[in-house]
Order: structure tokens, then C-alpha cells, then sequence
């Protein structure tokens, strides 16, 4: 299991407070005043224990730093990330284990502006790739975005922009009903959020 971040504050256990705790963070980065360093104090004061409130489950996109983006230090959250946020096996075990393991209170699934990742599937399906018919990492995302794609119209000027929102939108869907997670949601211990990080403002929007 690679290694995640963590260590939570006590008061930071229920999903309405890590959701009020990550807009916060959000706009302390906006405005220029983050709380956080990351500097390797910080660090050796949370290397024997983790409990993050939160995981936070992104793109690969390099222009989005999870921790920073929501101004959180070190032990805070737990990140995973895929492109796209696509899930697989793995990442629902990962995702499970921070709930029933970590006690993350929060799962938030967060798509960005102008991802890489459902442009090439929208250019894929564009150019007449069909669902199981492509080899590589473009086949893949094909397979598991193409649903997303056409819910928000491949024919329509904006399709990657409806589509980045169409796709955090089901992964929410798809990990509200993952065996574990449904549970906890059902008991009002865990919640599963989506949102979408703006690159150029730097903003997050929370979908409810």
C-alpha cells in the first residue's frame, strides 16, 4: 500500500466539517494566503501516525496539486489519482481502506478545466473509435469515459468541458455504491462529494 497522507485535527470528523475544512483551504489558496508550508517540520510531526479527514481523488494532471489546491498540510488528506479520476480495482480498495482503515470522514472527487484525458476520448470518439476497439492507454480511456462523453453530447462545441462534470458527477455515483462505502454513507459517517478545479483562477466548484 503506497504511502498516504495524513494525521486530522479531532474536532475534523464528521463530512460536513472536512467539506467545510477543504472550501476553506480552497479559498486561503485563491486569496494568496496559504497556512502551509510543506516544509519537512511539518512532516517529521506526522511521520508516526496518519488519520487524514478527507480523501481526495483527482486527475494525474501535474497542474493539480491536491495538497495545494486545497491548502492542507502534511496528515491532513489521503490522495489517489488517475486520469480522469477512472476507477479500477485498486483504487476502490484504496479508497475503502482509507474509509474503514484512515476514518476518513469525506471522499471528494475532483475533475479539472481542460483535461487531457476527456479531450483525447472526445477526439477519439470523434474520429470513430468504437468502445472495446482501441489497444493502449487511449482505448482505455475510450472504454471508461465514452459513457461520460455522450451524456454530455458529442456533438456539442463545449463536449470536453459538459463532460469533465458528466464524469465526476458518476464516479460519485459509481463509489456511492461500492460495498463499504455504502454503508457508511447510509450511517452518515462518510460522504461522497464531487467537484471541479478551475486552472486558471484556481477555484474549486463543489457539485451538489
Amino acid at each position: 500500500m503506497c504511502t498516504m497522507t495524513a494525521t486530522r485535527d479531532a474536532q475534523i470528523s464528521t463530512p460536513a466539517a472536512a467539506l467545510s475544512e477543504l472550501i476553506a483551504g480552497n479559498k486561503r489558496f485563491v486569496y494568496g494566503s496559504p497556512r502551509y508550508g510543506h516544509d519537512v517540520a511539518q512532516a517529521a510531526a506526522t511521520a508516526n501516525q496518519q488519520k487524514p479527514h478527507s480523501l481526495v481523488f483527482g486527475c494525474i494532471d501535474s497542474r493539480v496539486p491536491l495538497e495545494a489546491i486545497f491548502d492542507q498540510s502534511f496528515g491532513s488528506i489521503a490522495v489517489a489519482r488517475s486520469g480522469a479520476h477512472v476507477l479500477d480495482r485498486s483504487l476502490i480498495g484504496s479508497i475503502n481502506f482509507a474509509v474503514a482503515e484512515l476514518s476518513v470522514s469525506l471522499v471528494l472527487v475532483v475533475g479539472h478545466k481542460r483535461c487531457g484525458a476527456v479531450t483525447a476520448t472526445v477526439e477519439a470518439l470523434r474520429a470513430g473509435a468504437t468502445v472495446g476497439g482501441d489497444v493502449g492507454y487511449v482505448g482505455y480511456l475510450v472504454d471508461e469515459l465514452a459513457p461520460a462523453v455522450r451524456t454530455a453530447g458529442l456533438d456539442e462545441e463545449d463536449a470536453t468541458e459538459k463532460a469533465i462534470r458528466v464524469n465526476v458527477v458518476r464516479t460519485v455515483e459509481r463509489l456511492r455504491n461500492v460495498p463499504g462505502l455504502a454503508e457508511e454513507i447510509e450511517a452518515g459517517r462518510v460522504d461522497v462529494v464531487g467537484a471541479v478545479y478551475d486552472l486558471d483562477s484556481g477555484w474549486v466548484e463543489f457539485l451538489h
